[in-house]
């Protein structure tokens, strides 16, 4: 059950992913400037953050198995649109509903996990999740790479969408809500009682310290994977596609093997939750001011620890869903996660078009002749969200310890698992 839920992620991880090396193609194929092509990507983005709430309160009330199939359809018709469209605006159209289902798929895999798995296991299992999840990201990187090259635009994202229907078909016939029932159903959904859930979940301190969490740590991985990080290893720091492919593979492989030391970590240090993310953001700092600073092109080698460290980022902001699973009761546990998801897209959102805004206003007239400078420049925009984000994580650390006993955090972990 829970291989078959997390196909169904990997291939929505797949289906965000699958522009970040087609980011030049697509200026080609549609006449696109900078701040167009991040306009692909910041709807995307709003349609995923906004919808984090929205999803979380029809997981509560319909169960995880019906969002999460709907989800999958949602997907493979619109990247089957995105493959045929052959205007801007209808790409972006295609892009929007990618966003819609997108949103359907990580939520409902949490909340399968918090009731199939118990105590330890389920930061360990989360953190797998996202991790194993991420095989979609290096789907999206060196064989999206090929099929472009290869086959051709339509063609590659027509295949790209017929994977899709193998997973629906699965989910449909495997996934179950819970041990106990194929399908759950929860109380109806009316303004008091989704203010009254809403209110709870983002009351507790817990919640907000989960919250700008998943803020700080993955925005830059986000950028990077998603639309700009392609562009800028090839235009800003002079490699080739196949090396600019190779180094986005490997943000992958650093998700991949970070995410079950980080789930296993916090599974057993529950207090220390706040300390690792910070620890993480602050080497993410370090590493992207000393590639900014670097003379000219940035070390091949430099450029490698840049993708470890942002690629350990990505696992980091899964923290911020196990305050949320000891900040929440059950019942309003998949709310709080959209309250927290939503965090982390909206500060790659404001990322993703301030870095193409920058890069338009760098390069002179326009195009996607972008140089190193100018990218730069554009770079540099991540440096704000993360004051913001490491600011409130303090500030909200210091809440949460207050309302929250060390020893009982800690005994309650170690008698679950």
């Amino acid at each position: 059950m829970w291989g078959v839920a997390l196909t169904a992620y990997l291939l929505a991880i797949f289906h965000r992913s699958s522009l970040a090396v087609a980011g030049l193609a697509a200026a080609d194929r549609f006449h696109i400037s900078a701040a167009q092509l991040a306009t692909f990507t910041m709807l995307q983005l709003l349609v995923y953050a906004g919808m984090q709430i929205p999803v979380g309160l029809l997981v509560d009330r319909f169960g995880p198995r019906t969002v999460i199939l709907t989800g999958a359809i949602v997907l493979t018709l619109a990247q089957a649109g995105f493959a045929l469209a052959e205007s801007y605006g209808a790409a972006l159209l295609a892009r929007f509903f990618v966003g819609m289902g997108d949103a359907m798929t990580w939520i409902c895999l949490l909340r399968l996990v918090a009731s199939w798995f118990r105590g330890r296991r389920v930061p360990l299992v989360t953190a797998l999740s996202g991790t194993l999840g991420q095989l979609g990201a290096i789907g999206a990187a060196a064989p999206m790479t090929w099929a472009l090259g290869h086959l051709g635009w339509t063609k590659a994202y027509l295949v790209a969408a017929a994977v899709s229907i193998a997973a629906t078909i699965a989910v449909a016939v495997v996934v179950e809500d819970s041990p106990e029932h194929r399908t759950l159903r929860g109380p109806r959904l009316t303004f008091s009682t989704i203010r009254a859930s809403l209110r709870a979940s983002w009351q507790h301190p817990g919640t907000r310290l989960g919250f700008w969490m998943h803020f700080v740590t993955q925005f830059s991985s986000v950028a990077m994977t998603l639309l700009w990080g392609f562009p800028f290893l090839v235009r800003g720091e002079g490699l080739s596609d196949s090396r600019a492919s190779l180094l986005l593979s490997l943000i992958v492989v650093a998700v991949m093997y970070s995410g079950p030391t980080i789930g296993w970590f916090i599974g057993r240090h529950p207090w220390q939750r706040s300390t690792t993310v910070l620890t993480i953001v602050w080497a993410i700092v370090g590493v992207w001011t000393a590639v900014l600073l670097w003379p000219g092109p940035a070390p091949f080698w430099l450029l490698v620890v840049l993708t470890q460290v942002i690629g350990i980022g990505g696992p980091a902001s899964m923290i911020g869903f196990d305050l949320a699973r000891t900040s929440n009761p059950a019942e309003r546990l998949a709310s709080a996660n959209g309250i927290i998801n939503q965090a982390g897209f909206s500060a790659s959102l404001v990322l993703v078009v301030a870095i193409g805004l920058v890069l338009d206003w760098r390069t002179p007239g326009g195009g996607s002749d972008y140089s190193a400078g100018a990218f730069r420049w554009a770079m540099c925009t991540q440096y704000p969200l993360w004051a913001l984000g490491l600011l409130q994580v303090w500030r909200y650390r210091r809440r949460t310890r207050a309302v929250v006993n060390r020893a009982e955090l800690t005994a309650s972990a170690r008698a679950e698992g």
